[in-house]
């Protein structure tokens, strides 16, 4: 059964395969401090041209997230998240679990705007109820779509005159920047967020994170959150080498734009038998309403992942293509709706 399930269900890209396979006899220092993650770092500094940033390797986006978010926050702080953000929804109470609570606003294509933040801010006015100080925004959102240069200019605008925080989870980050209607660069997120990750998981990598700290006032003292947090890994130095690969020959970009075309030789596929999309396709994430009569046929040969329904007569599936999906995948799918749909 070919899986659509998720983006991070091969192994790993052969170029990081062989990268780990040609220095598996080296000995490399830890937690960190080896050559490797030294290399990566300054080739991420170098990438988003902002050559002060912190660079930190964590071992998945969870992880990143409640390490990051619990370092910058106060006991009485909060973070601010978008009702589908991955902090809210699929990181069981992970945010909450260190101390902080979530405060979620209905998200506009699954984005937060100021307008969106500013009732929540009118609302904690006062030392009876949690500040809100952070806010968390994803690129790609959990429903695949992005944010555009000057949404995210109003956001972190919005963010400095309010005292708060912008952080951007990153988990899928190469398909928002490859993405048809991206207007954003590296060297902007740099610019406009107090601190960003970029996701190697769902891009071919073992596992790791990278996240970066534009905001320096935010990185005193990380390490010490990070090992206390369980984020510090010992052979940190494998994070580190599968970055350096990752950033070299922009292969992570390459990745990031296969990902999504192949979604979007999906896309076509599903529009020319008339189906509809719950959410307007962008990047690897694909949100169809499939007729009922069809679902289970579909489920049983193919592992997707079921995301409601948006009436009586439809169910919501997710169809997520990765770095490994080759147009091969692709056209036994075809082949397999259209003998599907003539019976």
């Amino acid at each position: 059964m070919y899986s659509f399930t998720n983006d991070y269900n091969e192994t790993a890209h052969p170029k990081l395969l062989e990268s780990l396979l040609t220095k598996a006899k080296q000995k490399n220092s830890g937690y960190g401090l080896d050559d490797y993650c030294q290399l990566a770092s300054e080739q991420i500094r170098q990438v988003i041209g902002s050559p002060k940033s912190a660079v930190h390797f964590l071992p998945g986006g969870t992880m990143t997230n409640l390490t990051f978010i619990s370092h910058v926050l106060r006991p009485y702080q909060a973070v601010i998240a978008a009702n589908t953000g991955h902090i809210a929804v699929h990181e069981t109470g992970a945010i909450e679990a260190t101390g902080h609570k979530v405060i979620t606003a209905q998200g506009i294509d699954a984005k937060l705007t100021p307008e969106l933040i500013k009732p929540i801010l009118d609302e904690h006015c006062d030392e009876h109820m949690v500040q809100p100080k952070l806010v968390y925004i994803s690129n790609t959102t959990e429903m695949g779509t992005i944010y555009r240069k000057q949404e995210l200019q109003r956001l972190y605008q919005f963010c400095q005159q309010h005292n708060l925080y912008l952080y951007l989870d990153g988990a899928r980050l190469a398909m928002a920047l490859t993405a048809e209607d991206n207007d954003l660069t590296f060297q902007d997120l740099a610019q406009l967020t107090d601190a960003f990750y970029i996701g190697g998981t769902k891009v071919g990598a073992f596992a790791g994170e990278a996240l970066i700290i534009n905001n320096l006032t935010l990185n005193q003292d990380f390490r010490f959150t990070m090992k206390q947090k369980g984020a510090m890994m010992a052979k940190s130095w494998i994070l580190g080498l599968q970055f350096l690969t990752l950033m070299q020959d922009d292969l992570y970009l390459q990745l990031g734009d296969h990902s999504n075309k192949m979604a979007k030789a999906l896309q076509t596929i599903f529009s020319e038998h008339g189906f509809t999309f719950n959410i307007r396709p962008q990047t690897n994430q694909l949100f169809i309403n499939i007729p009922n009569r069809l679902v289970d046929n579909i489920m049983q040969n193919y592992s997707v992942y079921a995301f409601g329904q948006p009436d009586s007569g439809h169910t919501c599936l997710r169809f997520c293509t990765s770095w490994a999906t080759t147009l091969d995948d692709i056209e036994r799918f075809k082949s397999f709706l259209k003998k599907l749909s003539q019976k």
